[in-house]
């Protein structure tokens, strides 16, 4: 699809074009993925998501803070040391964001465009309803040992939406993936940062580090090289010592800038 053009003011030097793409992106605005509709430069390789180009400059009555209006900010707030999060996923904001001004409340464009029930049978054949923050950190209202329907895991950071009829949930992270983004809709996932992954990672780095100094060990003493390869493996949690090779295992308004 090829549609209406538009002069953005974050790409105010190129037209864009509304297309629908079946590819994954990088959404220019938020910072988040996305696949499917979308504003892209034909000049350049500037995208954004059809709700971060069309934006409003402020949200009244939004229904996850309704007691406040939103502002609409092309950067995220400066969280110091600690990252401010979204009120909604639990991600760190990197870049387009609505925050409210009387309290520290944010989220991403994306995340706005997400209901306190959500009735679409793509995510599930009965109504979905947004848990409370409070039943999510006490694990009140049935929210405790779940295991979301979508990505099949448990409690993550983030809101999380329960069946009203059944024991289903989705975390509010997941239905933006499958309903907002496009991911689902054009057979992409969201990046996985699960604890497993990042933990294989960091498992993967530390076995280079540890295979590396194996292979100098036979230019020190034996002795001296076997306490440093030792003292490696007891930090890094995981091998021993053992065997003959040394035994190591293996949108366009008015915008504020932040």
């Amino acid at each position: 699809m090829r549609g209406e053009e538009m002069v953005h003011f974050g790409h105010p030097r190129h037209v864009l074009v509304k297309v629908d793409l079946p590819d994954f992106y990088t959404c220019a605005g938020c910072k988040e993925e996305g696949a499917g509709i979308r504003y892209v430069c034909q000049e350049c390789d500037y995208q954004l998501h059809e709700f971060c180009a069309s934006a409003p400059p402020v949200l009244k009555s939004h229904p996850f803070h309704y007691q406040h209006q939103l502002l609409f900010f092309t950067k995220p707030a400066k969280g110091g040391i600690m990252k401010s999060k979204c009120d909604v996923c639990g991600r760190s904001p990197k870049g387009y964001t609505f925050r409210c001004k009387a309290c520290s409340f944010q989220m991403h464009p994306g995340c706005a465009m997400l209901s306190p029930s959500l009735s679409s049978s793509s995510l599930h054949h009965h109504p979905l309803q947004l848990l409370s923050s409070a039943a999510n950190n006490t694990g009140g209202d049935h929210s405790g040992g779940f295991l979301c329907g979508e990505c099949k895991r448990g409690k993550r950071v983030g809101r999380v939406y329960r069946c009203t009829v059944c024991d289903y949930h989705l975390h509010a992270v997941c239905a933006k993936d499958a309903a907002v983004n496009g991911l689902r809709a054009n057979g992409h996932k969201g990046r996985d940062r699960s604890p497993a992954v990042l933990g294989t990672a960091a498992r993967v780095a530390s076995q280079v580090v540890i295979d590396f100094l194996g292979g100098i060990m036979e230019g020190l003493g034996e002795g001296v090289g076997e306490a440093i390869l030792d003292g490696v493996t007891r930090g890094g949690g995981g091998g021993g010592r053992g065997g003959g090779n040394g035994g190591v295992t293996r949108a366009i308004p008015r915008v504020r800038g932040g």
